[in-house]
C-alpha cells in the first residue's frame, strides 16, 4: 500500500505532533507513522520533528532533492511505522579550514549534507600551521598576517565574524552545534607569524608546511593573557557548550631550552616539558569553566600521567594507529567524557587508493570502515560522548577534491553513530548505500569509489 499525494483538503496531510506520555520520545528521538491518509512524525523535541523530516525525504524519489520542478515523477512512499533515535547524542564531522580555506557557501553545503545524514555537530579547525582563518578584533594581525602565511591554492582567507555568525546560526537551523578548534600550543606558525613575541625566543617560524616545535610559549604569563582574550571573542562568536583547544603534536624542543619555560617548570613544581603542556592546557580549561564552557583536547593530553586535568576536559581519541586504545582507556580511567574518532578508519582525508603523500598503508575503503572501525563499539562506557569523523586538508586538498573523499564512505560512519544495535551484513548495507547514489548526484555531490577494487586504472584523486 502507498500513499499517493493528493490535492483534495484534508487528504495527506503531513502531521507533527508530541506526546509527552510517551518516555522513550526522548531528545532526538521520533515516531514516524505513515497511512494511506496521512503522514505523521511525533517527537518531543524540534530536533525529533527535523530528524524525522530526513528520513520521510529519504523514502521519497531522489527528485524531492532537486532545486528545479520536476515533472513525471510518482510521489509516492510506503506505509510503515518507525521508531528511530540515535546512538550517540555527539555526531560530528570535522573540516579543516586551517591548512586549506573553504568558501561560506561551500560550508553552508555540507551543513546541509551533514543534516541530511543526521549529523548534529561541525567540529570546525580554524588555526594551523597555513592559516588563522577567524577573526580577532583584540589582535588583528592573526587574520591580516596569519591567513596569508601559505602561498598555495586556496590557502588565502580568513572568516569575518559576520561570516562566522551566519554560518552558526545556518547550522543551528539544522539542528547543527558549531565547534570551534583553536589548535594550541602546537600547529601555530600562522599565530607566530604575525605575533612573533608569542614564540619562546620571539622569533617568527621559517616553515608553515609541517608542525614543529614552535610553539607558544608555556612560560610567559603575557601568553595566557593573549590566549584568554582569544578566547573570550570566541566564545563570543560560538555559544555552544565546547571549544576545541588542539594541544596534538607539539614538540618540546623549544620548551626544553626555554628559560622562560622552564623557569615555569621549576615554579610550579612540574616534572618536564610534557608537565608543563598539561598545566597550559589545564590553564585554558580552567578559563573555559569560568564561560560555562567545556574544553576539547585531542587524546595527546592523556597519553601520559601526570597533573590531573580539570572535569570540563573532553578527550578526543584519535591516533589509534599510534597508540591503540591507550588515550580512550586512560581518559576513562581519569574520568573525562570521550569521542571517538580515530584516524583508523574515520579521519575521511585517507582516501581509498593512494594519492600524493598518502601511501597504500593510510588508505582505506568503505567495507574496511564498516567492519573495523575501532572507534564503532559496540558497548561505549557511559563516558563516551559519541563519534566523530574528520577531513583534514594536508597536501592541498582543494574544495573541489573534497566529496570524493567524503562520499561514500561517510554513510558507514554516519550509520555507526545512529543505528543502535547489530550492524547489518555489510552486503546489505552497501546495496543500500549504492541507492543513495542517485539522489548525490541530484545535490551535486561528486562521489567517489567506495570500495578499493571499484577505483579504476588512472583514477585522479584531484
Amino acid at each position: 500500500m502507498h500513499l499517493h499525494w493528493s490535492e483534495e483538503r484534508g487528504q495527506n496531510a503531513i502531521l507533527f505532533t508530541t506526546d509527552e506520555k510517551r518516555s522513550d520520545l526522548v531528545g532526538e528521538a521520533y515516531c514516524l507513522k505513515v497511512t494511506p491518509e496521512r503522514v505523521e512524525i511525533c517527537a518531543n523535541a524540534p530536533s525529533g520533528h527535523f530528524y524525522g523530516v530526513q528520513t520521510f525525504l529519504q523514502l521519497l524519489p531522489p527528485e524531492i532533492y532537486s532545486s528545479t520542478t520536476v515533472d513525471h515523477v510518482l510521489w509516492q512512499v510506503p506505509c510503515l511505522e518507525i521508531f528511530d533515535a540515535p546512538k550517540y547524542g555527539w555526531r560530528s564531522f570535522m573540516l579543516d579550514s586551517g591548512r586549506q580555506f573553504q568558501s561560506v557557501d561551500f560550508i553552508k553545503r555540507y551543513l546541509d549534507l551533514l543534516a541530511m545524514l543526521k549529523l548534529n555537530v561541525f567540529h570546525w579547525h580554524l588555526t594551523e600551521g597555513q592559516g588563522w582563518r577567524v577573526q580577532i578584533n583584540r589582535y588583528p594581525g592573526l587574520t591580516q598576517i596569519g591567513s596569508r602565511v601559505a602561498q598555495g591554492e586556496e590557502q588565502q582567507g580568513y572568516y569575518s565574524c559576520e561570516d562566522i555568525r551566519e554560518i552558526v546560526a545556518y547550522a543551528a537551523e539544522r539542528f547543527i552545534a558549531v565547534v570551534p578548534e583553536i589548535d594550541v600550543p602546537g600547529h601555530c606558525e600562522a599565530a607566530l607569524i604575525a605575533y612573533p613575541e608569542l614564540s619562546c625566543f620571539a622569533q617568527p617560524p621559517e616553515s608553515v608546511m609541517g608542525f614543529s616545535p614552535n610553539l607558544i610559549c608555556a612560560g610567559k604569563e603575557e601568553n595566557y593573557q593573549f590566549l584568554q582574550q582569544v578566547l573570550d571573542e570566541i566564545c563570543a562568536l560560538f555559544p555552544g557548550d565546547y571549544v576545541h583547544l588542539g594541544g596534538d603534536e607539539a614538540p618540546k624542543d623549544n620548551w626544553d631550552k626555554c628559560p622562560a619555560c622552564q623557569k615555569k617548570i621549576k615554579e610550579e613544581g612540574l616534572k618536564d616539558s610534557n608537565g608543563l603542556q598539561r598545566y597550559f592546557a589545564k590553564r585554558l580549561a580552567d578559563y573555559l569553566r569560568r564561560k560555562g564552557k567545556k574544553a576539547i583536547f585531542w587524546e595527546d593530553v592523556v597519553l601520559q600521567d601526570g597533573e590531573p586535568l580539570p572535569d570540563n576536559v573532553v578527550v578526543f581519541w584519535w591516533n589509534s594507529r599510534a597508540h591503540g586504545d591507550l588515550a580512550y582507556r586512560n581518559a576513562l580511567r581519569r574520568g573525562h567524557s570521550v569521542i571517538c574518532g580515530t584516524n583508523a578508519y574515520c579521519y575521511l582525508n585517507y582516501p581509498v587508493a593512494p594519492w600524493s603523500q598518502y601511501d597504500r598503508s593510510r588508505t582505506f575503503d568503505l567495507k574496511t570502515t564498516y567492519e573495523k572501525n575501532p572507534s564503532d563499539l559496540s558497548d561505549p562506557d557511559r563516558l563516551v560522548l559519541g563519534m566523530a569523523c574528520c577531513l583534514w586538508t594536508d597536501w592541498h586538498v582543494r574544495m573541489h577534491m573534497i566529496d570524493q573523499r567524503v562520499f561514500p564512505r561517510i554513510y558507514s560512519l554516519a550509520d555507526q553513530m545512529w543505528r543502535r544495535g547489530a550492524r547489518r551484513p555489510f552486503d546489505v548495507f552497501y546495496e543500500i548505500l549504492k541507492s543513495t547514489y542517485p539522489r548525490l548526484k541530484i545535490l551535486g555531490v561528486d562521489y567517489g569509489p567506495a570500495m578499493a577494487e571499484e577505483v579504476p586504472p588512472g583514477y585522479q584523486w584531484e
